[in-house]
């Protein structure tokens, strides 16, 4: 198994490797691939869809990429006085939790999950209908499969690493960029007289629009698909919620990022838009509007030339697609580790694979994302109404709070003006595209995202309900590191050894737990021991793995709260010392140092405690880890002893409420 480990997802990564953030980070070009594919890849969908609405009058088109242009150079201008108020990472959740109130940033983090879901979905399955535009049709019937064997390729690809993934795509990116960016040029060029003819064209049919269904159908007709190609702005808050895996400085690289996103986003969409008006593109069953543009194109070229463009046209569509899921990949667990960090979600979505990957999380978005394929069956429009809506309620959150910001420093902030101004426009056009979403599309399928967010928030709200009831139960149990604290009495022989045995003690921090699981080892047996070794192993998760400072403070911290416990037995007459070390994993990091306290020391015994709560259910067991029993097990099996000492963790208890005794 391990080999096959190795062989798919790569050998273990060393905290100790030289250079080894360096080598994880990603500079602005790779950024642009892995995040900024999210937003290109829209240009797949997104101008389709808002092209649609205006087949009655497609001259209208102009006005449309006229209007999501500038919405997608707003965003991102935004987006980048985000990125540097928050160079630690400010995706939605970040902003609406500390500008806002921690319920605007859970419903901020709940939407942002479901979208990241859906973008992973959404893009999947787009670029299945681009791969299988262009196969026979009798192969339609295959499109479902390889949509899920899609998933499960890039759920695999990304347990490697973000780099690895990244610079595994980017080729197909690049290639995406060329064929379809070729192809919006050639479009002009190659009409040059309808393209200097279409603002005379565009007055024209404005006023024979205006005529048809008045001036008010008019102004509903460019809402609506203004509204309706709003898939073109999701992924453009990837990169402020990617920054921590950008390469230093983070400020200055995601700046850089959101330059090229903005660029190549705004001139893709607008471009394929006009490049639609131009050729007169309309649907055609089983086809893209990218599909008919680009065989449209090539019709006077040589039979070879234009077949072959158009295949390699196409398959790059549906490699890009493929690329964008990388959004959901990186993001996704990301901001799940954001909110288990603050107790909104179960802890166990911080810890890091031995690749320094949010492991469960991308296994929890993969799985989460092939759930939601088969039960749509791959539908793009179904999927396309599930999946913009979300996106909106973070921007709305995200320029909201950044709005809020600007007033409150407006006295410290010699510039708040004209960031304010650019907040509040972010703000104004997010939220109206968010509420004439949910007008158009609630009925069409938009409840099931609303209702999905709902529920995420609702367990959510169960789940920090839960963290809040243990930390006041556990706020009783430190008590006792007060006591601790005080000196010993004049001559205490407490700990002195009186048996040759040698404990060994498992903490983690200078608390409750650990002094509790100290004094019922010595309580278990009666007696002192010759030596006390507190071993306490340092966990790399999502919260620390920002940078080698990070990790530096992360050992100092874990070498002074060992010691703190080799102080407390020796003021009392004892021997004592601490080892310590760090990793991704307590039990991978405590197997490396057995053998050695195997060594150096006999008689061992090792002592872990587990705290265990008056009330379990399956849903609060999920919520913590069992550590203890899966390494007393590990020990068991080299033939050493370990025992568990239960801590029993006590209901508050309500003194007004309890009945009055004799």
């Amino acid at each position: 198994m391990r080999s096959v480990k190795n062989l798919l997802i790569g050998r273990k990564r060393d905290l100790t490797e030289r250079g080894l953030f360096h080598k994880l980070s990603l500079v602005a070009l790779l950024a642009w691939v892995g995040l900024g594919a999210d937003g290109v890849s829209s240009s797949c969908y997104g101008p389709e869809e808002a092209y649609r609405v205006l087949l009655t009058h497609p001259s209208l088109a102009v006005f449309i990429a006229a209007m999501t242009a500038t919405t997608v150079v707003i965003i991102c201008i935004s987006y980048s006085q985000i990125i540097a108020l928050f160079p630690t990472g400010g995706g939605g959740y970040v902003v609406a939790s500390r500008l806002l109130s921690p319920s605007a940033g859970v419903v901020s983090g709940s939407a942002l999950l479901i979208d990241y879901v859906l973008t992973i979905v959404v893009s999947v399955a787009s670029g299945m209908d681009a791969l299988f535009s262009f196969l026979p049709e009798s192969w339609l019937a295959w499109k479902l499969a390889a949509s899920a064997a899609g998933i499960l390729f890039l759920t695999v690809l990304n347990l490697r690493g973000v780099r690895e993934s990244v610079l595994l795509l980017a080729p197909v990116f690049c290639l995406f960029l060329a064929t379809h960016g070729f192809a919006v040029l050639y479009a002009f060029g190659s009409h040059s007289r309808a393209l200097a003819a279409l603002p005379g064209d565009t007055i024209q049919a404005v006023h024979g629009a205006s005529a048809e269904i008045g001036v008010l159908g008019l102004l509903a007709l460019l809402l609506r698909a203004y509204s309706m190609g709003a898939g073109t702005y999701t992924g453009i808050e990837a990169v402020s919620n990617g920054l921590p895996i950008l390469r230093e400085p983070r400020v200055r690289t995601g700046r850089r990022t959101m330059v090229l996103m903005a660029v190549s986003l705004a001139g893709m969409v607008a471009g394929l838009l006009v490049a639609y008006l131009l050729l007169g593109v309309s649907p055609v069953a089983g086809k893209t509007l990218n599909a008919v543009l680009l065989e449209r194109l090539t019709a006077g070229w040589p039979a070879w030339l234009g077949g072959g463009f158009v295949k390699v046209a196409l398959v790059s569509a549906a490699a890009i697609l493929f690329v964008a899921a990388q959004a959901g990949f990186l993001d996704g667990p990301r901001v799940l580790a954001s909110m288990a960090l603050d107790r909104w979600m179960p802890s166990r979505f911080t810890a890091l694979s031995d690749r320094f990957v949010t492991l469960n999380g991308i296994m929890i978005m993969g799985g989460a994302a092939l759930v939601v394929l088969l039960f749509t069956r791959g539908a793009v429009d179904l999927l396309v109404v599930l999946y913009s809506i979300n996106v909106f309620i973070t921007f709305s959150l995200s320029q909201l709070g950044m709005v809020r910001h600007w007033w409150q420093v407006r006295h410290e902030e010699p510039r708040w003006a004209p960031r304010l101004a650019v907040n509040a426009m972010g703000l104004g056009l997010t939220s109206f595209i968010l509420v004439t979403l949910v007008m158009l599309k609630f009925h069409g399928g938009g409840w099931v995202t609303l209702l999905m967010t709902t529920a995420l928030v609702a367990a959510a709200y169960a789940v920090r309900r839960h963290y809040d009831g243990v930390r006041i139960q556990l706020a009783n149990l430190n008590s006792i590191v007060e006591a601790a604290e005080l000196p010993a009495p004049a001559g205490s022989r407490e700990f002195a050894p009186t048996s040759k045995r040698t404990a060994v003690v498992l903490v983690n921090g200078f608390n409750g737990l650990g002094l509790h699981t100290l004094f019922g080892a010595v309580r278990l047996f009666g007696g002192g021991f010759r030596r006390m070794v507190f071993v306490q192993i340092g966990v790399v998760d999502a919260g620390n793995f920002k940078g080698t400072d990070e990790i530096e403070r992360l050992q100092a911290h874990i070498k002074q709260e060992a010691q703190r416990y080799v102080n407390f037995v020796q003021a009392r007459g004892g021997e004592a010392e601490a080892v310590t070390a760090i990793g991704h994993e307590v039990l991978d990091e405590l197997g490396k140092l057995v053998p050695d306290l195997v060594a150096r020391y006999s008689n061992l015994i090792f002592f872990t405690g587990q705290l265990v709560f008056e009330r379990e259910t399956i849903f609060t067991r999920w919520l913590h880890n069992y550590t203890a029993f899966a390494l007393q097990r590990r020990l068991f099996l080299q033939g050493l002893p370990c025992a568990i000492v239960p801590i029993r963790v006590l209901e508050p208890v309500d003194l007004d409420a309890a009945p009055a005794t004799g």
